[in-house]
């Protein structure tokens, strides 16, 4: 049922990519492309990893696309998750448990102590989703970003 991606994994990945870009209503945010996809996953220097979803026929109905962080706190590196999909129709199968479940393996195997993502406020689902597993909100973090102009003016100021 999961399996890690390969790079034939790219189209329909970019598509579910999409699929929850539209889901998340943020479509027009979505501007990875195939080759983007390609280079940061299977390149000289993989930056992110990514695991498929297949349902009993091996058609690919979602994914989880993750990379390592670092917890100076802890000492130890952990998995952040980018993005966890399951197709509508496949919802209620366990995907997306078995998706998370495997993230949570690799965190044991490797000693790492933290496997943390971010999700919408409005998301109720996947909020409830994830505490069913036994997952807490950060309450007392709030997330910071920095894109677009607001990044480009900062990364060439000079004072």
């Amino acid at each position: 049922m999961i399996r890690d991606a390969a790079p034939a994994d790219i189209p329909a990945l970019h598509q579910m990519i999409r699929e929850l870009a539209d889901y998340e209503k943020c479509l027009d945010e979505a501007r990875a492309t195939e080759e983007q996809l390609h280079e940061a996953l299977f390149g000289a220097h993989p930056a992110a990893f990514a695991h498929i979803a297949e349902d009993a026929s091996g058609e690919p109905v979602g994914f989880s696309l993750w990379f390592l962080n670092f917890s100076t706190w802890r000492g130890v590196h952990g998995i952040y998750l980018e993005d966890l999909y399951v197709r509508p129709g496949a919802r209620g199968g366990g995907h997306g448990k078995a998706l998370l479940r495997e993230l949570a393996r690799i965190c044991v195997a490797r000693g790492y102590e933290r496997l943390e993502w971010s999700v919408l406020n409005w998301n109720t689902p996947s909020i409830a989703f994830y505490e069913s597993l036994g997952a807490r909100p950060q309450d007392e973090w709030t997330v910071y970003r920095l894109t677009d102009a607001a990044l480009e003016v900062l990364g060439e100021s000079r004072d």
